[in-house]
């Protein structure tokens, strides 16, 4: 029978064993770190004006590419006539609204910018207890302003 000083030494021993194993192993048979893009840069320092240059020309393309994605002013008002055009009877009031299938009739003519709200998911988020299974004209031109 052991002792309870040995057996305190060999759990040690063996937890020291199993440790340095481990800790072994990550460096020399696990290499999948590598293979993680970076994805923090730091900031440029002052004297490093190439850098910031880079950084200011890459801001300001990446802007230019989102604002290209905005719908301007009269796409807006291309959308908001083809939404009316298409709306859906009976009227809640003095709320237009538009079913499904003109929805997606809409979401064909409106043009490759708006194609990305005419979909399921977001004709679903914006459907409220319509017993006609419609949803507002104005809320949806709401989201589209918000969104796009």
């Amino acid at each position: 029978k052991k002792s309870e000083q040995e057996l305190k030494d060999e759990e040690m021993e063996l937890f020291t064993k199993y440790y340095m194993e481990w800790k072994g192993g990550r460096k020399s048979g696990n290499t999948s770190y590598t293979n993680i893009p970076r994805f923090y840069y730091r900031l440029p320092a002052e004297d490093e004006v190439l850098l910031q240059k880079l950084r200011e020309e890459s801001r300001a393309v990446f802007l230019q590419r989102k604002s290209r994605e905005l719908l301007d002013n009269e796409e807006l008002q291309n959308l908001w006539f083809l939404l009316d055009k298409h709306q859906t009877s009976p009227m809640i009031g003095e709320e237009a609204m538009i079913n499904y299938e003109n929805f997606l009739k809409v979401g064909e003519k409106a043009g490759h910018k708006c194609k990305q709200f005419f979909t399921a998911k977001i004709f679903a988020k914006l459907l409220h207890n319509d017993p006609y299974g419609r949803i507002s004209i104005m809320q949806f031109f709401n989201y589209v302003m918000r969104k796009g």
